[in-house]
């Protein structure tokens, strides 16, 4: 991609009201923890952006939006005609800057930049999101934004770069009947089983890496530079093979764990979509617990 996947809150804010200003979006989505093992309840961000955003931005809504709600899983990627219809609409060209955030931990912010990068978008995400903004002092505006001017962009615009892997890739990843290494992003006790899950079975896919994508923000809720990246990244995948492959529980926080690879230099980095609530779903699946729980 032609423009580095991070930017600053200062030039962001340099770039607001200007000729060829880039769209932002808020990609905001409340996911409280797991009070039980198949606890799943996402709710829309839409009130938390209508309270204050930034100057200019709009909410997308990914329980509707960028997402293939025909599908069982949630936040499942769509198809290129489908998601070119959504960024016509959000008046985004396959030509068109965009920068991302969240009011989040920069998951769901990840989740929509690494869905963009998979078709040829330039877009950035907004370091350390809404949060750093306001710590900075810069404005925020409150209310519904005015309607977007639709772009024009067709499923032939949208290139796909094969960011993403399916199922039975994973599958052959796991035995061994392909290369490369399974990379875990959520947080260790999650990885280990004993936290409960918002997905039918706890643990990990057999052969997989921890690397959490809570570990690669700073106290600030901001990226690590580039050395801390390549730190954990190096303790984290020591004798791997490529391609990395990512995952997590619903394919958001992997988003974040392979933006940080790729800031990291790493670019064989894959996703897994449908990720643990894809796998635990099928209980001929194996799924492995070190600390706690049931697989």
């Amino acid at each position: 991609m032609s423009v580095q996947p991070v930017i600053q809150a200062q030039d962001l804010a340099e770039q607001l009201g200007v000729p060829d200003a880039p769209v932002v979006l808020d990609g905001t989505v409340l996911l409280a923890p797991a009070r039980f093992d198949g606890d799943y309840r996402p709710e829309s961000g839409g009130a938390l952006w209508r309270r204050a955003h930034v100057p200019g931005s709009r909410h997308v809504d990914l329980l509707t939006t960028l997402s293939d709600t025909a599908k069982a899983l949630h936040f499942s990627r769509p198809s290129r005609a489908a998601l070119a219809r959504d960024l016509a609409a959000l008046g985004i060209a396959a030509d068109t800057p965009v920068v991302v955030y969240d009011q989040g931990g920069m998951t769901w912010a990840a989740r929509v930049w690494w869905l963009l990068r998979g078709v040829g978008i330039d877009a950035r995400v907004l370091d350390g999101g809404l949060a750093r903004w306001t710590a900075l002092g810069l404005p925020v505006e409150s209310g519904d934004a005015p309607a977007a001017v639709p772009a024009t962009v067709s499923a032939d615009d949208l290139v796909d770069r094969g960011l993403w892997v399916d199922r039975t890739e994973v599958e052959d990843v796991s035995t061994g009947r392909a290369a490369g290494t399974l990379v875990c992003a959520l947080a260790p006790a999650q990885f280990t089983g004993a936290e409960q899950t918002r997905y039918s079975r706890r643990g990990h896919i057999p052969g997989s890496r921890n690397l959490s994508a809570k570990t690669l923000l700073d106290d600030n809720g901001c990226v690590r530079g580039a050395e801390e990246l390549r730190s954990l990244a190096d303790a984290a995948l020591a004798d791997t093979e490529r391609p990395l492959v990512i995952y997590c529980g619903g394919g958001v926080s992997a988003c974040l764990t392979a933006l940080g690879l790729v800031l990291s230099g790493h670019e064989s980095v894959r996703v897994y979509d449908g990720s643990i609530e894809e796998w635990s779903a099928d209980p001929s699946l194996p799924l492995v617990v070190t600390a706690g729980g049931d697989a």
